[in-house]
């Protein structure tokens, strides 16, 4: 398989796996503009040169926007192959290529979110645990930090304080969600519009800044649907999954 390295460069013109469309789209347009502000900070984009789901996408874990203490590890954002891609031992040279770069660059282990059971937009735990990886922290919303170290001396990646216990206080539907995720430009709109219509209290806030991300009560950032004050759900919702799960 041949992969090209995404940059601030070449952002324009390559497409990107997680949304294949033009830069006029709206989820295109948001997720490339996340990731031009993430270049700087280290974030490594590798993706198939074929048009498909199939790439990684990783960054210092000081920089990451999720709520970890990770002190000399890389957090991997994102790795994702699917489709005719899956089967091909894709994903292993993908993670393969991240180990020699993280190593080349004097890191001392990679972390990612996962759970016991595999989670929709998570990584498979079978697959991280084949690949040497071991759960370092779990939150009660059973959302996994697992870690592979390079060095043994390495302290383990935990949670912050304020991600352990996911909850807020707020009644009715509470949305928190970054433009990582290139899904949240169109549905997130969709389900704003979807709770106004159906008279169903909604909320969405939109984590804009590391700071943010950092200190929010959820470890999954990209996505975290909280009702009543409870944690529920990472998965993305259309309008027809929002209205199933609300009972209309």
């Amino acid at each position: 398989m041949e992969y090209i390295r995404v940059t601030k460069d070449n952002l324009e013109s390559e497409h990107i796996c997680c949304a294949i469309s033009n830069n006029n789209d709206v989820q295109v347009a948001s997720k490339k503009a996340w990731l031009a502000e993430r270049f700087e900070d280290g974030l490594v984009f590798l993706k198939s040169a074929e048009r498909g789901k199939c790439f990684i996408e990783y960054i210092p874990a000081e920089n990451a926007w999720n709520p970890i203490e990770a002190k000399g590890y890389m957090y991997i954002d994102c790795l994702w192959v699917s489709g005719s891609f899956k089967g091909h031992g894709y994903g292993n040279e993908l993670l393969d290529m991240c180990m020699t770069d993280s190593r080349q660059k004097g890191y001392r282990g990679l972390c990612i979110l996962s759970s016991a059971k595999k989670k929709p937009f998570l990584a498979d735990p079978k697959f991280l645990a084949h690949r040497g990886f071991e759960v370092s922290d779990e939150a009660d919303n059973g959302i996994q930090l697992w870690y592979l170290p390079f060095d043994q001396k390495a302290a383990k990646p935990r949670f912050r304080d304020c991600a352990r216990h996911p909850h807020v206080e707020e009644k009715g539907y509470v949305l928190y969600y970054t433009s990582q995720c290139p899904f949240n430009g169109r549905y997130v709109p969709v389900l704003q519009e979807t709770a106004r219509e159906q008279n169903v209290p909604f909320r969405a806030i939109h984590l804009q800044s590391r700071e943010e991300a950092r200190n929010a009560p959820t470890p999954v950032t990209t996505y975290a649907l909280f009702v009543d004050g409870q944690y529920l759900t990472n998965e993305q919702m259309n309008d027809k999954k929002f209205m199933k799960l609300i009972g209309k």
